[in-house]
């Protein structure tokens, strides 16, 4: 076994324990099926809109979730998940559940699919992420949604994604697109730096490459918005997530952005999920405070 230092002073057995969620929490595939099967109910109890496609590729689709009740003139606010799995596993089906934190609220949720790598490389999935987010910019008055009250969240890779959303210089991206298109977002257990995943036992299914590594490491980034930031990350978490979420959240926060960091005692990588799917828990009582809502 190779015991020289990797990264952050872990060997290499250290530092892939680090990353590796599922052995960590035995019981993720229970946790998951649970919130699997809580996503079929919420389908009987919200309006939707499935598969709805955003993109050429059969992997660029969206479902929409929308609030009872009557759309509120000028739209409701509308928050955009973006799902994690390590950037090549997991699929929107997965999170319908999540309906249950914000739509009793007043919320729409729009929860993006895109492809997984190696069938694309990250640049194209972010791209992706990115497309999803300006068509439902586009599209909201479609749907109920106010357009000017667009919000985004991610939770692990979806966690990164996020915070290159609010990175992401909008009308660079697309023609017509406002600066501050994002006005708030929530990133929970996210990977924010992503020098030592290419380090990990990851790297043979994800071919990270250097110069993917520093485009897309919101680290290295600023913001390109001044909209406030959520920073939410599980207590029983790694080393590791614990210490790149304050890392993160402390960088952006000295650039400028207003960031409140939350650490959920006794919450872990998976069970953070049930948190953000919970109307009354404390993260999604400061993202409802974010968009407004009640």
């Amino acid at each position: 076994m190779n015991e020289s230092p990797r990264y952050q002073g872990y060997n290499q057995a250290q530092l892939d324990a680090q990353y590796d969620n599922r052995s960590r929490v035995p019981g993720h595939v229970d946790i998951h099926a649970a919130y699997e099967a809580r996503g079929d109910a919420a389908l009987a109890d919200f309006e939707t809109r499935l598969d709805v496609s955003y993109g050429p590729s059969d992997a660029e689709t969206l479902d929409i979730f929308l609030p009872p009740g009557p759309a509120p003139a000028g739209g409701a606010p509308v928050n955009v998940f973006l799902h994690g799995g390590y950037w090549y596993s997991r699929h929107k089906n997965d999170f319908r559940f999540l309906a249950r934190g914000l739509v009793p609220a007043g919320a729409v949720l729009v929860v993006v699919n895109y492809a997984l790598v190696p069938s694309v490389d990250l640049d194209e999935l972010i791209g992706q992420c990115r497309t999803a987010v300006a068509w439902t910019y586009q599209n909201a008055a479609g749907f109920g949604a106010d357009p000017e009250r667009l919000f985004v969240s991610g939770h692990s890779a979806g966690g990164h994604l996020g915070a290159m959303m609010m990175a992401t210089d909008w009308p660079a991206f697309s023609s017509g697109l406002p600066t501050e298109m994002i006005k708030g977002g929530c990133v929970l257990s996210g990977i924010y730096d992503l020098a030592p995943i290419p380090m990990s036992y990851m790297q043979d299914t994800l071919g990270f490459t250097p110069d993917q590594v520093a485009r897309n490491s919101p680290l290295l980034l600023k913001p390109a918005t001044e909209a406030p930031l959520i920073v939410g990350v599980g207590g029983d978490e790694s080393e590791e997530f614990l210490r790149q979420s304050a890392t993160f959240a402390d960088q952006w926060a000295s650039a400028g952005t207003p960031c409140r960091s939350m650490v959920l005692p006794g919450i872990n990588h998976f069970t953070i999920l049930g948190e953000f799917a919970d109307p009354a828990s404390d993260i999604t009582r400061a993202v409802q405070t974010q968009m407004e809502l009640g």
